[in-house]
């Protein structure tokens, strides 16, 4: 997709961000439809990210939201993408809002595994670890000291969990071609669930899709560069994150649309392993995380399987609906399997 760069500029102009043209654009990828350029101006680069070309009803938003998150971190302890400037104005790119923040010096274990790595098991269990503490960073984080009261509705957080991702899997029976979810007893986890919803809970910022394809690592030492794809964020529970983590954890029949390089040079640390670390880090109550982990993996399978609804309609490749088809159904295995070690 070509970009008015000369507008770019213009607005770049505007709050002294170099002088002079872009130079040096080249797409970066990443975990989700939405454009990323990295650029040149007078000796400085950046990251300009926003929605896909052809933006959908909320993308405008989520990229207002991430850039919210992202401003609201500056200066924590927590490893996120600096933000630099953001627009509002949709005249600028005709009809997306977009961000320019710092390129993130390191690498996406989904897809790269330096050497140094690949052929050392303790520094592959470090890099794990790593991604547990730059976790706990954000959940230390005071939501409402930073400026995110309103970031999201924490009261009735988890009470509405279920209902909503109900109602999300329902609404893929509009798509044609669709024949409806076959990924397992969907009702028998949602009964469950609804059953033991934890009572007492302290909100906090939630990533909301935190799996190691969603962290940069730096490449001079086994530690998180960079926590990135925010769109999911929100005030909530941050616990979920934790179960999300773990129910993403070298998953079985599924293990490289978490992990990636990652997972398959193997020598991890056992999902029981990140959650030890974890508890070193926090004050926050375990006791029910086998219960955020079946949420987790609830949760993220009906995601998925919207993936595979729109493959039906001709919406999406079908190699990719295919795939997070059998991830979905992965999800909801190790969801039964959690519940019945539990009753």
């Amino acid at each position: 997709m070509e970009l008015p760069l000369d507008r770019v500029a213009a607005w770049m102009d505007e709050r002294a961000l170099g002088s002079g043209p872009i130079t040096d654009v080249r797409p970066l990828s990443g975990g989700t439809q939405n454009i990323m350029l990295r650029l040149t101006r007078d000796g400085r680069d950046f990251v300009l990210r926003r929605g896909p070309e052809h933006l959908r009803p909320g993308s405008n938003k989520v990229i207002s939201r991430e850039t919210r998150v992202l401003g609201a971190l500056a200066g924590s302890d927590v490893p996120h993408p600096q933000l630099i400037a953001a627009c509002d104005d949709t005249d600028v790119l005709g009809d997306a809002v977009f961000y320019l923040m710092e390129p993130i010096e390191g690498f996406n274990a989904g897809s790269e595994l330096p050497d140094a790595a690949a052929g050392d098991v303790p520094k592959r269990r470090d890099l794990s670890f790593s991604m547990v503490d730059a976790l706990a960073a954000l959940h230390a984080v005071d939501h409402v000291a930073v400026g995110l009261t309103d970031y999201g509705r924490p009261e009735g957080f988890l009470e509405r969990q279920v209902d909503r991702w109900l109602a999300e899997l329902a609404s893929y029976d509009a798509l044609a071609g669709y024949p409806g979810p076959d990924i397992g007893d969907v009702a028998g986890v949602a009964t469950w669930l609804q059953e033991r919803v934890p009572e007492k809970w302290e909100p906090g910022i939630l990533h909301g899709d935190y799996h190691a394809c969603n962290v940069m690592f730096r490449r001079d030492e086994p530690a998180v560069a960079a926590i990135v794809d925010w769109e999911m964020s929100t005030i909530g529970d941050p616990l979920l994150d934790v179960g999300w983590m773990v129910a993403t954890w070298d998953l079985p029949g599924a293990p490289d649309e978490f992990a990636g390089l990652l997972a398959r040079a193997g020598g991890l640390p056992s999902g029981a392993e990140l959650v030890e670390r974890y508890a070193t880090q926090t004050s926050r109550d375990l006791t029910h995380l086998t219960w955020y982990v079946v949420l987790a993996c609830f949760k993220l399978g009906i995601i998925l399987e919207g993936s595979n609804a729109r493959a039906d309609a001709g919406l999406a490749p079908r190699e990719i609906g295919d795939r997070l088809h059998t991830t979905t159904v992965r999800l909801f295995e190790r969801a039964h399997e959690l519940m019945d070690g539990a009753s």
